[in-house]
């Protein structure tokens, strides 16, 4: 199993299949806009920018479970994504990403990619998880890593 066998959920509730981002690096990110990594998307659509003609995509899943720091509808969400930061990626609808009502494409990133000591439920916003260009799970990214960080990593995917 892979990350291409899930389907979820655009913004507008129209299923899509992951399966869609074959033989791409992706960086797939639980976000809020009111947490105080929210200015994280910038980086993010600074990384997209910068790779997305050599094939990294970012896909976004707003998730209100933390201290309800997403409250707003898909459409605000997105709207506030694009006036604030020019996020141009994929924002998808707002989902769980804990719990038993918790998204079966988290609940694998968690399977595969637990935190530290272990741990496998997502512990804030702007969780990162990178996917190599087969739809394996490569690597967990703490919520207080900068995206930029991640750039290293990105480059080697790609190159492979």
């Amino acid at each position: 199993m892979t990350i291409y066998d899930f389907v979820v959920k655009n913004n507008k509730g129209e299923d899509v299949s992951l399966s869609e981002y074959k033989d791409q690096v992706l960086v797939i990110v639980n976000t809020a806009s009111k947490c105080g990594f929210t200015p994280q998307y910038k980086e993010l659509q600074n990384l997209y920018e910068q790779y997305k003609s050599k094939g990294l995509t970012i896909l976004a899943f707003p998730c209100n479970q933390f201290m309800k720091q997403e409250p707003g509808s898909n459409e605000e969400i997105l709207s506030f994504c694009e006036l604030n930061y020019g996020v141009s990626f994929p924002v998808f609808a707002k989902i769980d990403v804990n719990g038993e009502n918790a998204d079966p494409l988290f609940k694998y990133l968690s399977e595969k990619a637990p935190g530290l000591m272990g741990l496998k439920a997502i512990k804030w916003n702007f969780t990162k998880f990178i996917i190599d260009k087969n739809g394996n799970v490569v690597e967990r990214v703490a919520p207080q890593t900068n995206p930029m960080d991640m750039k290293d990593k990105i480059e080697e995917l790609l190159n492979a």
